[in-house]
């Protein structure tokens, strides 16, 4: 199955991937939203690059590259995370690493192929994500595609000396 939508293709982490992930991983900006605060090492990016041709069963996370086409320039990633085959749903994370690519669609393209396969191929029978309060443009990304607010986690997450709140949006597949 080729994953592409609206200029762009959803693809496998392949080995020459390693100096984005490790560039995009260890980007502090990127910290606050993943909810990480270490940095990765390039040995431990290998092992995950090396492990990733496994299935969302085995390791109940699925990461995928977003190339612009025709030129296949990757942009950023999306993944499945926390899959739970027994209630058959997982979370959704998205990643446009260089500003300069926000706002063009790729974002937009690249959630609805992943919906499209959570729903279609694996059966999934919902996707949730999490968002910060201050990250409007996410937020108007998934209300975009349907995904509704389920929840609010005031002053859930901590950001320096501050708190902030969370939203959790959720999609149920209309076809279960």
């Amino acid at each position: 199955m080729i994953l592409e939508n609206d200029g762009i293709r959803l693809r496998a982490v392949e080995p020459e991937d390693l100096e984005l992930l490790y560039q995009w991983e260890n980007d502090e900006a990127n910290w606050k939203q993943s909810n990480n605060f270490v940095p990765y090492s390039r040995y431990i990016l290998k092992k995950y690059i090396a492990g990733s041709g496994k299935s969302i069963y085995e390791t109940g996370q699925l990461r995928l590259m977003i190339d612009v086409l025709p030129e296949e320039r990757t942009v950023g990633t999306i993944d499945l995370f926390d899959f739970d085959h027994f209630h058959n749903r997982a979370g959704v994370g998205i990643l446009i690493a260089d500003r300069a690519d926000r706002k063009r669609g790729y974002a937009s393209a690249a959630l609805s192929c992943l919906v499209n396969y959570a729903f279609e191929t694996i059966g999934l029978h919902q996707l949730w994500c999490n968002i910060l309060e201050n990250n409007t443009e996410s937020m108007h990304l998934f209300a975009g595609h349907g995904f509704t607010q389920c929840a609010i986690k005031k002053e859930w997450t901590r950001v320096c000396d501050a708190w902030e709140t969370e939203y959790t949006l959720q999609l149920v597949n209309p076809k279960k």
